[in-house]
């Protein structure tokens, strides 16, 4: 039989409404001008529920980045080890869709002042993912591997940033398809 804890479902509740709460204010307000109060009265919870599940404010708004850059990574993770231009294509528009999808919290997040911890975690992920890709191909040393992947990394975050803030001026399948190309003159 095997030990799996419960969660009750008033925490689960209470932590969505109080993330949805705060995602909502994240968008209409900037980050420094929310408060706990704000949060707690659009969660229609009390401060102290709050606190109950986050230390403060930037604690939230760590878990709601985590949450993000997690399901990125899902769709980033290879789920097989050779794959065609179509499969990588696909692969890249996923990630467009999400953004997309969530454009408002990634748009506010990406003016706020607070984007490095989004921004590093998405970097080493992606850094990592592209170093991976890299050695499979075993035409590198490891100081242009790192100084590779390290370089297309921070192309491919610039362009997601300038997609994002511009108000996504291209559809997220025509994204895929120009960074693939971009990708491809890189071996990835």
């Amino acid at each position: 039989m095997q030990n799996t804890t419960k969660v009750d479902r008033r925490i689960i509740k209470s932590r969505e409404a109080i993330k949805k709460a705060f995602l909502e204010l994240f968008i209409e307000k900037n980050f420094a001008q929310i408060t706990i109060n704000d949060i707690s009265e659009r969660a229609n919870v009390n401060r102290g529920t709050i606190y109950l599940h986050y230390h403060d404010i930037y604690d939230l708004l760590d878990s709601c980045i985590e949450e993000h850059v997690n399901e990125l990574i899902a769709f980033c993770t290879p789920h097989e080890l050779v794959r065609d231009k179509a499969d990588f294509i696909a692969e890249l528009e996923s990630v467009f869709i999400y953004l997309s999808d969530n454009f408002p919290f990634f748009s506010s997040l990406f003016s706020s002042n607070r984007t490095f911890a989004f921004r590093e975690r998405l970097l080493n992920f992606i850094t990592d993912n592209i170093k991976d890709k890299l050695k499979s191909k075993n035409t590198e040393t490891a100081s242009d591997l790192h100084i590779k992947a390290h370089f297309i990394a921070y192309a491919y975050i610039g362009i997601v940033e300038w997609w994002i803030q511009r108000g996504m001026p291209h559809p997220p399948k025509y994204m895929a398809e120009q960074l693939s190309l971009l990708f491809e003159g890189n071996d990835i």
